[in-house]
């Protein structure tokens, strides 16, 4: 028996000066009932840079990260490079137009284009208490909101 999966994006990544946004088909507008009050969200998204049949088959990366093993498996990685690129990324909501179905962010590690596969509100019980990580990223920041200051250029490879 063959899976069948079909996935349909709910909007798309736009970018311009002023900063990032989730642009919604408008068929989606009714989803975002309710939505208001919460300041981040995450953001559900395709790699469709990343969608070759190569990028498709990489399962190991070697050295990505400077303080990291010489070899690590891409489901340790944050890499948009995986068997299927579905990423997620928790954003900051600066604003959103419901009429048009857009949610206005500062940053999102999303190109222009690519499309949003779902949208979910970020919990305070998304956070986990005792959360642990290997040594090599230990140092990295505890807090999306220190990330900004982070060096982080200092810590990859590529």
């Amino acid at each position: 028996m063959e899976n069948t999966i079909q996935v349909k994006p709910v909007g798309f990544i736009k970018a311009d000066k002023n900063g990032f946004s989730v642009e919604l088909e408008k068929t989606y507008l009714p989803a975002l009932k309710n939505i208001d009050g919460f300041s981040h969200l995450q953001i559900v998204w395709w790699g469709n840079l990343c969608d070759t049949p190569e990028y498709r088959s990489v399962l190991t990366n070697d050295k990505p990260y400077k303080k990291g093993p010489d070899t690590i498996g891409i489901f340790a990685t944050r890499s948009p490079i995986r068997p299927n690129p579905v990423l997620i990324t928790t954003i900051y909501v600066q604003h959103i137009d419901f009429e048009k179905g857009i949610i206005y962010t500062p940053y999102i590690d999303a190109e222009k284009g690519s499309p949003v596969l779902d949208i979910k509100p970020y919990h305070l019980s998304d956070r986990v208490r005792s959360c642990q990580v290997p040594s090599w990223c230990q140092h990295w920041p505890e807090w999306d909101e220190d990330s900004a200051e982070f060096d982080w250029q200092n810590e990859f490879n590529f």
